[in-house]
């Protein structure tokens, strides 16, 4: 793969110039090893001829060379602040904001930066922004979350003012900026209709893996059917009900859980095993909940998994679950295992959420409230009908190779920095906008 990328970076630097465009990505949500959302999109600009460093929180790996990237740059920073309430989300966005601008100028001063994108959770870089308008360089603010719905969503009983500060600080980021990157067309909505933005400063470039990244994994023909490997059931003859993805509050996988249980009555124990892969701070409960309830024989707890993993998970997967309860957050939100499920072609069984829909289309089954007894059925009458699991496997690979594949957003995205950058100098016109996109590598452990 190296190589093929190092061709790629070689085909597309810039032709009037021999200094590619620095561009320097901020992200506090996850250590930039694990995003993948930052590495396509470094991928991108790497394929388009320009120079990346990315400031983000340290992770475990200690790399300091972005994965599946040609030379983009971690700037690290460590994240002693981390938990609930609002004094500590207070504490972790003041260090964030500290820490990440202490080491983007320590970039600027060792080198020229042409332009900076700021990746949300916190929306704290505003400031950045004006401190760059000042410079006359382009600021991008990547809309990855709604801020104030989020904190809604983990808080009992949110602070009114911390809610206030929080509107604030999401208004300033998109009125800041020099152009906004939405994940969705309901977040461009949001933009326009909330914050203010113009309609040409907003451009949606949605989540999602590469057509290259699908393909690296084994073909399984349609539909899916028994589980089999080291992530899928333990043995041949059982049907895998994946969830893939993040287990935090917000997450609602303890509705999984319980549905599991329904699911047990309706069909026993025999011919089905749900997969729960991922890592957050709800995991404890939910396993603690499984066991309780005398699920934890059908319900397998597999942590985080590697790409690779994942991949081998969805090829054997019948049925995706997508827990996310009705709220203003999961109705405007693309979650990023709704994306991973219509990629791999697994019949999702989610809320009827807006942004769902918007996803999957006809290759979802939609329950009106997310209650455990909703979902039971609705994966039982998948499970016990393999050709509707096969239609829904064709629309879903349909949606995915057509539209949904970071290939088609990797264009948007690149269109936008050609023009934020030509308007700064006519020799960054030569940013290619066809971008060859590859895989993203595996982060290392």
């Amino acid at each position: 793969m190296g190589s093929a990328e190092g061709r790629h970076a070689a085909q597309a630097k810039p032709r009037r110039s021999g200094r590619r465009p620095h561009i320097v990505i901020l992200v506090v949500n996850l250590p930039p090893e694990k995003d993948r959302r930052v590495i396509r999109e470094t991928q991108a600009l790497e394929a388009a001829g320009c120079r990346v460093t990315v400031i983000g929180p340290r992770g475990q790996s200690g790399t300091h060379t972005l994965p599946g990237t040609r030379d983009a740059a971690i700037r690290s920073f460590r994240q002693p602040f981390a938990g609930a309430g609002i004094v500590s989300f207070a504490l972790e966005f003041c260090w964030a904001f500290l820490a990440v601008c202490t080491r983007l100028l320590g970039v600027m001063l060792r080198s020229r930066v042409d332009a900076v994108q700021a990746c949300n959770p916190p929306d704290v870089f505003w400031p950045v922004a004006l401190f760059l308008r000042v410079l006359r360089r382009p600021f991008v603010f990547d809309h990855h979350d709604l801020s104030p719905e989020l904190y809604q969503c983990k808080t009992a009983e949110p602070n009114r003012i911390a809610l206030r500060v929080l509107h604030l600080f999401e208004r300033l980021s998109w009125r800041c900026a020099s152009a906004v990157v939405a994940t969705n067309e309901s977040y461009r909505e949001l933009a326009i209709n909330r914050g203010g933005c113009s309609l040409e400063r907003v451009v949606v470039v949605r989540n999602g893996p590469s057509l290259a990244e699908v393909a690296a994994a084994p073909e399984v023909p349609a539909p899916r059917g028994t589980g089999s490997g080291p992530v899928g059931a333990p043995g041949p003859g059982r049907q895998v009900v994946a969830y893939v993805g993040v287990i935090n509050a917000q997450d609602c996988v303890e509705i999984a859980v319980l549905a599991a249980e329904r699911l047990a009555e309706l069909r026993g124990r025999d011919d089905w095993q749900l997969v729960i892969a991922g890592d957050g701070e709800r995991l404890p409960a939910i396993r603690e909940l499984a066991a309780e309830r005398g699920v934890d024989d059908v319900v397998r707890f597999t942590g985080w998994l590697e790409q690779h993993e994942v991949r081998a998970l969805l090829r054997t997967a019948c049925v995706a679950i997508q827990p996310d309860g009705p709220s203003l957050m999961s109705e405007l939100s693309t979650m990023a295992k709704t994306v991973e499920y219509v990629a791999y072609g697994v019949p999702v069984v989610s809320v009827d959420l807006r942004e769902a829909r918007r996803t999957a289309g006809d290759a979802a089954i939609y329950v009106p409230t997310g209650t455990p007894d909703e979902f039971a059925k609705a994966i039982d009458q998948l499970l016990g009908d393999r050709s509707a699991r096969a239609m829904m496997h064709a629309v879903a690979v349909e949606r995915f190779t057509t539209s949904l594949a970071w290939d088609h957003q990797a264009e948007s995205y690149i269109r936008l920095w050609g023009g934020l950058l030509a308007h700064r100098n006519a020799r960054y016109n030569s940013l290619r906008s066809s971008v060859p996109v590859g895989e993203v590598a595996e982060p290392k452990r």
